[in-house]
């Protein structure tokens, strides 16, 4: 489908958040008045985003049961929340309704190579490092998808043959993809967003567009280290290529250097430095390097790149020292599995900050950590999540302390008892609805208190 077919369709723009946005901008632009459907209602939006919507022109639709309209539409472009399994999404898809997307139109209509990541977490970190490797290579590259900060359809005609688009891919944008991008790197991939599919199974089902559709033409990158990521990375007639914490791979870490394989002569080449800590960061760049190998990147750009990039905000950031505590804000860890990689990442000792509202996580793992790593000398939980969290380890050498109602008290709570060489560590395992707005907000929260400890 082109934009000319759509000036002759009925459009319908589902959910108006950043996606949205960017669809109507570009749908506008030329010459397409879509209606906008928000299931939120119309009094719960801000006064200023109410005149944005009104000086758009436009028709809405807004209310919990704003997608039983849909009936009569030809075209919709769906936001990344909006579920399929939504019985009125469901049922107008059912009767005529052509269900697409920013990301599924951007496949369908992008010039440029795409290098496509996805997995649990990671994703922010490998994009803008292998953004980064690209960059410093003299490629023409674009940073795009779930990392948010340009959105796909306001490059897309700023783009040629001759360019590469680093496409950030959260499940919720694959899952009707009919395209695999040119480059699919799979990250970990464990259990996340249950609060959103079905089960597991259905979240690894959703993943595995990065690599289904790819030809012979194209390569898939896997975490050989996870199950889910290598039957993920298998899909596909892409050439295949492996990267580990362990030997057996094109890209691994050994004793403080990176080896990576040229996929084309078979040497091997050292990354020798890096600023990001902890193994599972050793992995995100091991992909990125193996993705800007496969893209043209030489070595001595590569290993330069990763010396130079010291990571994204809110993931595992390094925000001061102060009076010789070292503070890191991994607010964007919303997984056990991530808390774990954040945890395990240090031997100083640690100040951990965990808890939050649910995800249907299971903690059982986390809880092992908690019991068996000696480092960790106090943890504070916080948020509905506490009491499961609490049930999984033994508590016995560390502290713990509870009932922090805002990130204040907790700063208060850390006061008490941190001291000269520690780290405090906010890595939460657990989505940060309730006591903040957003990880983002926790993490923001979080840094200004850093500033402020004394």
């Amino acid at each position: 489908m082109e934009l000319q077919d759509l000036k002759e369709k009925l459009v319908a723009v589902l959910g108006f958040g950043r996606e949205g946005k960017a669809v109507v901008n570009y749908l506008l632009k030329h010459g397409i008045k879509p209606v906008l459907f928000d299931q939120k209602p119309w009094d719960e939006w801000p006064a200023n985003e109410q005149r944005e919507i009104k000086n758009l022109g436009l028709n809405f639709i807004f209310g919990p049961d704003s997608f039983k309209e849909l009936a009569g539409f030809d075209v919709a472009f769906r936001s990344p929340g909006i579920r399929l399994s939504n019985p009125e999404v469901a049922a107008a898809i059912g009767r005529r309704l052509i269900m697409t997307s920013q990301t599924k139109w951007f496949f369908g209509h992008c010039p440029a190579k795409i290098i496509g990541v996805t997995g649990t977490k990671g994703k922010g970190t490998t994009s803008a490092l292998i953004n980064e490797m690209l960059k410093l290579g003299g490629q023409n590259c674009y940073l795009t998808g779930n990392i948010g900060k340009v959105q796909p359809l306001d490059i897309l005609e700023a783009l040629n043959n001759n360019d590469w688009v680093v496409y950030e891919l959260s499940s919720f944008q694959l899952q009707d993809l009919d395209r695999s991008p040119h480059i699919g790197v799979v990250l970990m991939i464990t259990s996340e967003h249950l609060d959103y599919h079905t089960d597991a199974n259905e979240y690894v089902q959703a993943k595995s567009a990065i690599t289904r559709f790819q030809t012979e033409d194209d390569f898939a990158i896997t975490n050989l280290d996870f199950q889910n990521s290598v039957k993920i990375g298998k899909l596909g007639r892409g050439q295949k290529f492996y990267f580990s914490a362990n030997k057996q791979a094109d890209c691994y870490p050994d004793n403080g250097v990176i080896y990576l394989k040229n996929y084309i002569d078979g040497s091997w080449g050292k990354i020798t430095g890096w600023q990001l800590r902890g193994i599972h960061n050793q992995q995100n760049i091991c992909a990125a390097a193996l993705a800007a190998s496969v893209a043209g990147c030489d070595i001595g750009i590569i290993d330069k790149a990763a010396n130079r990039f010291n990571g994204l905000e809110h993931r595992l950031e390094f925000v001061a020292e102060k009076k010789g505590i070292k503070f890191y804000n991994d607010s964007f860890s919303t997984t056990p599995e991530t808390a774990i990689a954040a945890i395990n990442s240090f031997d100083e000792p640690e100040i951990l900050i965990l808890g939050g509202s649910s995800k249907n996580s299971d903690f059982k793992e986390l809880g092992k950590v908690l019991s068996d790593k000696k480092n960790i000398k106090t943890i504070i939980l916080i948020g509905p999540e506490s009491s499961r969290i609490k049930s999984t380890f033994k508590m016995e050498p560390p502290t713990l302390l509870e009932g922090a109602k805002n990130m204040r008290e907790i700063f208060q709570q850390i006061s008490s008892i941190a001291a000269k060489g520690d780290v405090v560590l906010l890595s939460p395992a657990c989505a940060s609805f309730g006591m903040f707005k957003n990880y983002k907000d926790r993490g923001e929260q979080f840094k200004h208190f850093v500033g402020t400890f004394e």
